[in-house]
């Protein structure tokens, strides 16, 4: 059954593929190459739009395919002007139906064999540059502006990160922090023998959406499509 979707979905592809230019195609292979879900990031109570909107456009930047938006106290909002349509290109999990969404998603995240690491100085904290990738797949999750990650991050982290500083100030805006991590992992990522990239049938899945929201009357082209498959 899951050989035939598979097959179903890579022929839907080849066929919305001939309703794209062949630029746009060649963009999207390019993009889905440089893609990783052996980083992603969890963002804790975002309350400030511009805020949440950079991280999106630094994540889609830094190739990061999954985020993971908690949302506990505060609602989680993109604003176009600075995320400049990045969040379309990225796949959105949000936590927030439960009473504790935080726990939600750090138990989900570790169901998908991810290590819990914290973005923020701690006893036990590693400096960015001594960051080990070779241990697994990393979730790194920032706080809420004001506070920072909250008691049941610090309570259930596996691993402590932080930036080095050298001046008076005792932390940097999240969006900064989210883009210096990113820069700093994601090259030493892609200089690595580590398998970071995506699988196939991850490509396709991807490569479907994003076509779908290319082509604005694709419902229409894909019903012509299953008329011609079950002929």
């Amino acid at each position: 059954m899951q050989i035939n979707e598979e097959l179903m979905r890579r022929e839907l592809v080849d066929y919305l593929s001939e309703f794209i230019t062949e630029g746009r195609k060649e963009l999207f292979h390019r993009v889905l190459n440089e893609r990783t879900r052996y980083l992603t990031v969890v963002l804790e109570d975002i309350y400030q739009s511009q805020n949440a909107s950079a991280v999106l456009r630094s994540c889609d930047c830094f190739g990061i395919q999954d985020v993971h938006v908690i949302e506990n106290n505060n609602e989680f909002n993109v604003n176009s002007q600075v995320s400049l349509g990045s969040s379309k290109w990225l796949t959105l999990n949000k936590y927030s139906e439960l009473e504790n969404n935080t726990l939600d998603a750090i138990t989900n995240l570790k169901a998908q064999g991810y290590r819990i690491v914290a973005t923020t100085p701690h006893d036990n904290d590693t400096n960015l540059q001594d960051f080990d990738l070779s241990t697994g797949k990393t979730a790194l999750i920032f706080g809420t502006e004001l506070t920072g990650i909250s008691d049941v991050v610090r309570d259930n982290a596996d691993e402590f990160l932080k930036i080095p500083m050298y001046g008076f100030t005792e932390s940097f805006n999240i969006s900064v922090s989210v883009a210096i991590i990113l820069h700093h992992l994601s090259l030493k990522l892609r200089s690595t023998e580590l398998d970071w990239g995506l699988k196939e049938g991850e490509k396709e899945e991807l490569m479907l959406g994003w076509i779908r929201k290319t082509v604005k009357s694709y419902k229409l082209i894909e019903e012509k499509f299953h008329e011609k498959r079950n002929k």
